[in-house]
């Protein structure tokens, strides 16, 4: 469900390709007599949560705002991940995971935040979206212990099953802290965690009083105004298929964030069977339906990283009709007989239209 927190550091070529969205953040010139050269774009970069981050401000600060920027940049993302990594052996979240205790206890506000968020978003989906689905990745062989190229047994998925579903815990927000009801359950934030990420990293941004920005961590983005002379910041939903890059949808991003869940990168096959990393909370096998990769456009990136995932589970039938049920921004790309196929939410729809260009005009 999304890619896990990770302490700093070199990149696994796994995690790198397993980015769902790239951006193409052109720079547009200046039209007048003559062709100008393009508007200044100042970008810094980096990693983080076992991926990469970017950051594009316009116009170019200065150098002095460009240190600061990146100094507050680093320790808000180490901050977001001594709090919420599953990596991490002392962040507050595996230091919950670890603890056996049902009583409460305290966290960060983030952390309680961000996991009753989960829980508003796994009731909206009858579980299908579950933050404590861990284990079962793991087992599956799509987490941080090592890749498997045969299913595990029934037996093995009825005992993690047993400790997974988003009702045995608890999160409350005053005073923040969280709660087991049965003392096994482990949380798992990758699917909503990069999110957050940018969420924190466009407050770092809109303190320091910059007005337009561009901000992607893993594939997730955030724009805030625009890159001069009114040209967008423009993002690309990448094709879902594997082992090839390209684009599938082209557009603009307004004051608004976008996140994409995909099957394409994660999954293995064995006797004539693809299994995919998105697992389904109730039965604890990878979800089976014809849907390739969802986007979600969202006021903030966490709703739009955790949604994305969700309606990944529901898949191509369900999906569109809780996106449609809940006035979701979600566009949907199905494989079926000719090829893939786009569907939109009626949101997409009105907002975009029927389909974005796929190459610059």
């Amino acid at each position: 469900m999304g890619c896990a927190c990770r302490r700093h550091g070199s990149l696994p070529p796994l995690l790198r390709a397993w980015l769902t969205a790239i951006v193409l953040a052109f720079a547009t010139p200046w039209l007048g007599g003559c062709e100008q050269p393009a508007p200044a774009i100042a970008e810094l970069q980096g990693t983080t949560m076992g991926t990469t981050y970017s950051v594009k401000v316009y116009p170019t600060p200065a150098p002095d705002v460009l240190d600061r920027l990146q100094r507050r940049i680093e320790e808000t993302l180490t901050r977001v991940n001594a709090e919420m990594s599953t990596y991490l052996s002392d962040s507050d979240l595996t230091r919950f995971n670890r603890n056996p205790s049902t009583d409460w206890q305290p966290v960060p506000a983030a952390l309680a935040a961000l996991v009753a968020q989960a829980g508003a978003i796994s009731r909206a989906t009858d579980g299908m979206y579950d933050v404590t689905i861990g284990p079962l990745v793991e087992l599956w062989g799509f987490g941080s212990r090592g890749r498997r190229d045969t299913p595990p047994t029934d037996a093995e998925i009825a005992a993690l099953l047993e400790r997974v579903g988003y009702q045995r815990v608890e999160a409350r927000l005053s005073p923040p802290a969280l709660r087991k009801r049965v003392g096994g359950v482990a949380i798992d934030l990758s699917s909503i965690a990069k999110g957050w990420g940018v969420d924190e990293l466009t407050r770092v941004l809109d303190a320091e009083g910059i007005a337009s920005y561009l901000v992607e961590i893993g594939g997730e983005l955030r724009a805030r105004g625009d890159k001069g002379g009114q040209a967008p910041w423009r993002v690309a939903i990448e094709r879902p298929l594997a082992g090839a890059r390209a684009v599938q949808h082209l557009l603009a991003l307004h004051d608004e964030s976008i996140a994409t869940s995909g099957d394409y990168r994660n999954f293995f096959e064995a006797g004539g069977q693809r299994y995919a990393h998105t697992i389904d909370p109730h039965s604890g096998h990878p979800v089976r339906h014809r849907l390739a990769s969802v986007s979600v456009i969202a006021a903030d990136c966490a709703t739009a990283d955790a949604w994305a995932t969700a309606l990944m589970a529901l898949g191509d039938r369900r999906g569109p009709e809780v996106a449609r049920h809940l006035h979701l921004d979600a566009l949907f790309v199905v494989r079926d007989d000719d090829g893939l196929r786009e569907m939109a939410s009626d949101v997409w729809r009105a907002k975009r239209g029927d389909r974005a260009p796929t190459s610059e005009q």
